[in-house]
């Protein structure tokens, strides 16, 4: 395996401060700030200095991060050939994603491993994009399921292998006895001078909602903010707004709301990626893990 310190000096860089690299890494920051000088100590050069209240990465751990990345993906493609090569899979694998993917993609998922690999341990953890992309460079995560959005990482990003796996539709939930149920085709430019619900400031959820709206030439009205589909579902169906949902995420069957499908061009939709580090996919658990939830998908977004 690389050198542990390479990894701490990676978080570094990634989260900006000693404090929070401690943090994703379960370490505490006495211990993170002493690993980084022993290796500076031995490789002879400074790699962080403080600037005011933070620290500041030096040009010489700029140019070991970039080979640091190289070292990376040679050493999660050499796992994943032993992987290929060698026995049955054991160990531990973690795959996250998530709300949605954690409750309807990432099951069948891991009951598939269960019952092809029963010597392997498989842990599901549900996270926001932004703390997967976390759990894989802290090697607590193996598969993530993310949603793309503006703050996601670029796909040449050379610590991630990032692979688009499906685009769930949004569909526009309404109450019942609305206008727009009586129309044949309806777009989300139809919706612009409606109410919105959307999810709190910064979210993945809020995000999703303002590029739809945007791309569809308005800004929507915002009038409530909700982060969970009951919630939001529940406001609808006392007249308080309208909600965009993915076609995968499940509503109350309960209340008096009408789901409707978005027309127009482009249709509205959610791009969700299956994400490993870089050099990883290829080991068995991984590809049957993505093949089961490809699989899970289709019959759930039937064409």
């Amino acid at each position: 395996m690389i050198d542990p310190r390479l990894r701490i000096l990676q978080m570094v860089a990634e989260h900006g401060t000693v404090t929070a690299a401690a943090r994703a890494l379960h370490y505490t920051p006495s211990a993170v700030s002493y690993q980084l000088r022993q290796l500076a100590a031995e490789l002879g050069v400074e790699l962080v200095v403080h600037q005011g209240r933070g620290i500041r990465l030096t040009n010489a751990a700029r140019i070991l991060l970039r080979h640091v990345e190289r070292l990376q993906e040679q050493w999660e493609t050499a796992r994943a050939e032993l992987a290929t090569a060698g026995a049955e899979p054991t160990g531990q694998l973690t795959l996250c994603g998530f709300s949605t993917a954690a409750s309807r993609l990432l099951p069948p998922a891991a009951a598939a491993l269960r019952d092809s690999y029963p010597r392997l341990s498989v842990r599901i953890i549900e996270a926001e994009p932004s703390r997967c992309y976390e759990l894989l460079l802290a090697e607590d995560a193996d598969l993530a399921l993310v949603v793309v959005t503006v703050d996601s990482p670029p796909v040449t990003d050379r610590r991630f292998d990032q692979r688009p796996l499906l685009d769930d539709p949004l569909d526009l939930v309404v109450p019942e006895g609305h206008r727009l149920i009586r129309q044949e085709r309806v777009t989300l430019a139809d919706a612009a001078e409606e109410q919105w619900i959307v999810g709190k400031p910064g979210s993945t959820y809020f995000q999703l909602v303002l590029t739809a709206c945007i791309s569809a030439g308005f800004a929507p009205h915002i009038a409530h903010h909700a982060d969970e589909w009951d919630t939001g579902t529940a406001l609808v169906a006392h007249g308080l707004g309208v909600i965009l949902v993915p076609r995968l995420a499940l509503l109350r069957e309960d209340l008096p709301v009408v789901r409707l499908p978005l027309h127009g061009e482009p249709a509205p939709a959610r791009r969700i990626l299956a994400v490993t580090r870089l050099g990883a996919r290829p080991t068995p658990a991984l590809v049957h893990a993505v093949d089961t939830i490809t699989a899970t998908a289709a019959g759930l977004l039937p064409t």
